[in-house]
């Protein structure tokens, strides 16, 4: 990822589902203005989701997904369903094309966004035929949201769509990071072991995304690792006003910080800022009922090799197996996520950096549904060491 470019995370998602041939693809590369996406006469040509992040004006980034056809009939047609089912999941805003006269699949994955709360935008895709008048109006009196008909090839009524993608999400609610907890000219000082998970000559995305955030407020920001903390504590005239930290150094952190100086992690940040704080804080208390037969499901938002002191395959397991020698301990990640959550007691989410905020809500939700405790790393990590009564969010 270029350093100038918004991570697919921080994007508005903006998914085009339909029918297999109802030009899906071509509506994909007339609302990007290029040719993202493969279009063919041949069923089937969309396989895996397309993605194609772009600026469009009036709402900032946002990220484009393609997917495969509803009623793909093909030999790899429930493997493609099962992907469209999971980009389903990540959408702020679904763009459902239409091109036949029986709406009858449409309208269930309609009301399947509509359950989800995902908003809908209906789009007629009129090839030239008669039949787009005709489904238009089939449309309008079977759901009251606008319905707008476009010659994709063509690109006739892009612009429309594009309008509608804009106005449909003007009132998306911007989420702070730190909410409340700081305010302008607000001394904050963020303590960054550079371990050896650490990458080589850069910052993790959570860091890097915190502290332009509190530039934005116009914080005064000091950074430092562990070993130099009370130098640069030392270094100032107030205390700060917060400190925040790796989770994994909440314990050090918190017996060497000023007392008025509020404490909290990039992971508990990043647990609001993604996803519920509420559902995580009264699903980390599960650990006060686990027993040594419990089942733990460890769920990580990016692939990645894990290091010798990974916190979510080393640390977190380490320290919960202190308590419960024989926990079995499962572990996920990237977009591996147990249909079935029934099967475990306790679901610990890292800080989703690599996700955006609506994939992660729908995970919550699933576990609520299915009456799973779900929490996150840094929530877990301070309930583990005994302070999380005294961490902020």
């Amino acid at each position: 990822m270029s350093l100038q470019k918004t991570p697919n995370a921080n994007r508005l998602h903006i998914g085009i589902f339909g029918k297999v041939n109802s030009g899906k693809s071509t509506l994909m590369n007339a609302l990007t203005g290029q040719k993202v996406a493969l279009v063919s006469k041949e069923k089937g040509t969309t396989t895996d989701a397309v993605y194609k992040a772009m600026e469009l004006h009036g709402i900032g980034p946002v990220v484009f997904i393609d997917t495969a056809g509803f009623n793909d009939t093909s030999i790899l047609g429930n493997k493609r369903m099962s992907k469209k089912i999971e980009v389903s999941k990540k959408v702020d805003l679904a763009i459902i094309v239409c091109a036949e006269d029986t709406i009858d699949e449409e309208f269930i994955w309609y009301s399947r966004f509509k359950q989800a709360n995902v908003t809908v935008l209906l789009v007629v895709n009129d090839m030239g035929t008669n039949n787009a008048p005709v489904i238009a109006l089939k449309l309008k009196k079977t759901v009251k949201d606008k319905v707008i008909v476009s010659n994709f090839l063509e690109r006739r009524e892009i612009d429309k769509i594009k309008e509608a993608v804009v106005n449909n999400t003007l009132n998306e609610q911007e989420i702070s990071i730190t909410r409340d907890l700081v305010k302008e000219n607000d001394i904050v000082l963020l303590v960054m072991p550079q371990d050896m998970q650490a990458p080589k000559g850069r910052l993790i995305l959570p860091q890097v995304q915190t502290i332009r955030e509190l530039l934005d407020k116009m914080c005064v920001v000091i950074s430092c690792t562990t070993d130099s903390m009370d130098n640069a504590i030392q270094s100032l005239n107030t205390p700060p006003k917060l400190i925040i930290c790796d989770s994994q150094v909440f314990k050090t952190v918190y017996e060497r910080k000023p007392q008025s100086s509020r404490l909290t992690s990039f992971s508990i940040l990043f647990a609001g800022y993604k996803g519920d704080m509420d559902a995580f804080i009264k699903g980390v208390k599960k650990l006060q009922t686990l027993n040594e037969s419990s089942r733990i499901l460890i769920a990580e938002a990016c692939t990645h090799a894990p290091m010798n002191e990974d916190i979510g395959r080393v640390k977190i397991p380490r320290l919960l197996r202190k308590r419960f020698n024989q926990l079995s301990i499962e572990i996920v990640s990237g977009s591996d996520f147990p249909p079935d959550l029934t099967a475990y007691d306790l679901i610990i989410h890292c800080g989703a950096c690599m996700f955006n905020r609506k994939y992660v809500i729908s995970r919550v939700t699933e576990a609520k549904e299915q009456g799973v405790a779900i929490t996150n790393y840094g929530i877990t990590l301070a309930y583990l060491q005994g302070i999380l009564e005294y961490i902020s969010w």
